[in-house]
């Protein structure tokens, strides 16, 4: 009875952490990866949900695995994910008077930036950034602009798709 109930954990890790990156990669557009792992996601599924419930072991523990190996796969599924090369649009909205060494900042160490100048109802100017980047980056960046703006309010989405320019 432990090894079905350890085949059976195991198992829903694999198949269900398959099942998170591949919502991920349809998220992203990605349409003929998430394909491929939608087959042997669903194969692991079809083994471990036939080995679930055609067992003579009448055990409340085999629920248990078959959940605890569900959460697991989440877990274990949204970190693979999480790894995952995406790219990022970093939003900073700063004072006029950093912008220019901000700007020139990000630009000795790779990154390519679009500014915008913006108007609000106070007297103090400000400016937009816009920097698209690979996420693994994203550290480099805001160690520059912490260290030139503490106060920059800064707005990081993530990107579905991107044409042309420069990307760090």
């Amino acid at each position: 009875m432990l090894f079905t109930c350890i085949y059976i954990f195991f198992a829903r890790i694999i198949d269900v952490s398959l099942g998170t990156v591949r919502t991920v990669l349809i998220v992203k557009g990605k349409k003929l990866p998430a394909c491929f792992i939608a087959f042997f996601e669903v194969f692991v599924w079809f083994l471990v949900a036939r080995e679930a419930l055609n067992t003579d072991i009448n055990s409340f523990l085999i629920p248990i695995f078959y959940a605890a190996g569900y959460a697991m796969g989440t877990y274990i599924g949204s970190c693979i994910s999480s790894k995952l090369d995406s790219l990022i649009m970093v939003l900073v909205i700063t004072n006029q008077t950093k912008i220019n060494k901000l700007i020139k900042e990000i630009r000795d160490k790779g990154f390519g930036v679009s500014n915008i100048d913006l108007k609000n109802t106070t007297k103090e100017k400000k400016g937009l950034l816009l920097i698209q980047l690979n996420k693994k980056s994203l550290n480099n960046l805001t160690k520059i602009i912490r260290m030139i703006d503490d106060n920059a309010f800064v707005i990081i989405n993530e990107t579905k798709y991107v044409q042309n320019g420069l990307i760090k």
